[in-house]
């Protein structure tokens, strides 16, 4: 599987590929159950040249999640942006964090800022998200990652690829 990146050059967002980094099904799987809680069931949906989690509790299907990557000074950052049924970001999950620095992108008081926001939010850094002193690059990288993972599921369900 090929995952898609967004590499983050001075403000501007230039989509690459990337392979699969080493998080397992097994880490997907923790991340959602500690977003959605227990008892989900999940299957996994081709939405194009990505894979997309359909998540769901007693046959009510509660959102969708997607696995992405982007770099951040040199190393990629693996998450998951977990989303309600109508697109809304239910939370960001970051699974694999493999730079020096920066690791607070994964702190929770960080990434509670993206919650409830839409593909419509700005998601920009220094205006509706903090920036992390330290960790800039990151913390941009991140942002644009989960402003395109929103743009994608949009997209799909308007498609109705995700139902």
């Amino acid at each position: 599987m090929t995952r898609s990146l967004l590499v983050v050059l001075i403000g501007c967002s230039v989509p690459v590929s990337l392979p699969a980094q080493s998080v397992s099904e097994t880490e997907v799987q923790a991340s959602l159950y500690r977003v959605y809680g227990p008892g989900i069931e999940v299957d996994t949906l081709n939405a194009g040249t990505s894979a997309a989690y359909r998540v769901a509790r007693n046959d009510s299907l509660l959102g969708w999640a997607v696995v992405r990557d982007v770099i951040g000074k040199d190393q990629p950052i693996t998450f998951l942006v977990a989303t309600d049924t109508t697109g809304v970001l239910w939370d960001v999950d970051i699974l694999v964090y493999r730079e020096p620095y920066g690791g607070e992108v994964a702190y929770e008081a960080w990434r509670k800022q993206f919650r409830g926001k839409g593909s419509d939010a700005p998601l920009l850094v220094g205006r509706d998200i903090r920036n992390i002193s330290g960790a800039t690059i990151s913390t941009h990288a991140v942002t644009a990652g989960v402003r395109q993972a929103l743009a994608d599921v949009a997209a799909w369900r308007r498609d109705g690829l995700l139902r």
